[in-house]
């Protein structure tokens, strides 16, 4: 998993597609981002859902823009360490500090960051952003997005186990037995 993460890479805002994608699209577009990540896919009745509860914009015309899109990036990987309640916060406190277009490729740099540090790929998590420019808004983040990489290195990690040959155990010594 390591080298398909040395390779990871989250669209930025700009790459993002602006020109509106159908559910279906979107929900294959944000899929073939994550799936190297290997545990984060989002469905069309997940994503209907999020709409119907207001955590992002109604789609125009049935199609998604790069500020939806970006927004459902962000949901498919925190979901699994926040409530959605509290993804909407985080998205409050956001959405009051900076643009959406800020906010994501922030998040974006700092997922790519945490999942090299936290793979072994480099020695030292890089600091993103200025030393002036961290707010609690950003420690949050990058506290979600530590526990994120975390749940995904273990998964990793144990997927990986699985796939392997068991260990056979080691014969205890004679003079030693197990007792129940």
């Amino acid at each position: 998993m390591a080298a398909h993460i040395e390779q990871f890479r989250m669209p930025r805002y700009r790459e993002i597609p602006d020109v509106g994608l159908y559910l279906d699209q979107t929900v294959k577009y944000v899929n073939r981002y994550l799936a190297p990540l290997g545990c984060m896919d989002i469905t069309s009745s997940m994503v209907s859902n999020y709409v119907k509860k207001g955590y992002i914009s109604s789609p125009v015309r049935k199609q998604y823009d790069a500020e939806q899109i970006a927004y459902l990036f962000f949901i498919s990987i925190a979901k699994s360490v926040l409530s959605m309640e509290n993804i909407a916060r985080l998205f409050e406190m956001q959405k009051k500090m900076y643009t959406a277009e800020v906010a994501y490729n922030f998040f974006c740099m700092e997922l790519e960051n945490m999942l090299q540090y936290t793979f072994g790929l480099k020695e030292q998590p890089e600091v993103v952003g200025t030393p002036e420019d961290q707010s609690e808004t950003k420690n949050m983040l990058r506290s979600t997005i530590i526990a994120v990489t975390h749940i995904i290195y273990l998964s990793s990690r144990f997927d990986s186990m699985a796939d392997q040959q068991p260990e056979t155990p080691l014969p205890l010594p004679e003079d030693q037995s197990v007792s129940e």
